[in-house]
């Protein structure tokens, strides 16, 4: 079903489906995500640009350029791939184009955020379930791992991974079998893993708040996406990238003023490409045909 538009029935059916099983909420959210991926895949495939991309990602800086050329090279491969950079960077963007331009892209790309599912819950998200392995769990139920067979596996924000579910984790990829909760049975699964966080693993590990096996199975190999304080070239392009897309997307024309940009310039963006998005997307809101200083909300320096 690749036409978002027919989503809405779709979603509606799921969630009467999972209410009549009992399942969780991340399951209604999971699907969610999915077709607020596709609206903004659809979008993105109106917006006209001829601008500095690659990758999905508009970038000319050095830092994203090396990061591109590593990038062009792993995607290819079956590793496992971690991905550091500070929060709001496009950590989950490089993880798709890992998905996307490797030999698993038909297959599906799953994500989950490790920090935003109760511990209690993650290993059934990641692992699947059986009936009644928990109040509740009224039917089986695959989890991440299962679903995403033949496809990637992204675990955000790993670093916040309890440690028991680290070393559940750790025997997953060692053995490359999944036991759902409840069940005395394993799975075979075949999935390619990619994990993100914007924490320093290796001094976690030091610490022991995080498993150094782990980390070690993990960080074949890192690609580190850098904070848009570090590639200032690309603020520009990046607010005009945004800009074409949220008139897209709402039906408007804007353009931006010479002295709105050079606020967007001198902004340090503490919440990086993420920040920049919506900063973009609020001007557009409120602002008029040509964008001003005043429509960005930034503080005055």
């Amino acid at each position: 079903m690749s036409d978002p538009n027919q989503w809405s029935p779709w979603l509606a059916d799921g969630a009467r489906q999972a209410a009549e099983r009992g399942e969780s909420a991340q399951w209604l959210a999971a699907l969610r995500g999915a077709w607020v991926a596709a609206l903004e895949q659809q979008v993105a495939q109106q917006v006209e640009w001829d601008g500095p991309m690659r990758f999905g990602m508009v970038g000319a800086s050095p830092p994203m350029q090396r990061l591109f050329d590593l990038l062009e090279r792993v995607a290819p491969s079956d590793v496992s791939v971690l991905i550091t950079g500070p929060t709001g960077a496009g950590k989950e963007l490089v993880a798709r184009a890992l998905h996307d331009y490797s030999p698993r892209h038909k297959a599906p790309f799953l994500a989950e955020n490790c920090a935003a599912v109760p511990a209690n819950l993650l290993e059934s998200e990641l692992f699947g379930h059986v009936k009644g392995a928990f109040t509740g769990a009224v039917s089986d139920r695959p989890g991440h791992f299962v679903a995403a067979h033949g496809g990637t596996v992204f675990l955000d924000e790993i670093g916040d991974m309890p440690l028991e579910m680290q070393a559940k984790l750790l025997r997953v990829l060692e053995t490359r079998q999944v036991r759902p909760v409840g069940s005395n049975k394993s799975v075979n699964v075949d999935i390619r893993l990619v994990a993100a966080t914007h924490r320093d693993l290796a001094k976690a590990s030091e610490e022991g708040r995080f498993r150094s096996d782990l980390f070690y199975r993990l960080n074949v190999v890192t690609l580190t996406v850098p904070a848009l304080s570090e590639r200032p070239e690309d603020i520009e392009p990046l607010a005009r990238y945004f800009l074409a897309r949220a008139c897209a997307q709402s039906g408007s024309t804007a353009e931006w003023s010479p002295e709105a940009l050079a606020a967007l310039q001198a902004h340090p963006w503490p919440g990086n490409v993420r920040e920049l998005n919506n900063v973009v997307q609020r001007a557009v809101a409120l602002g008029g045909p040509q964008l001003t200083p005043q429509d960005l909300g930034l503080p005055q320096p």
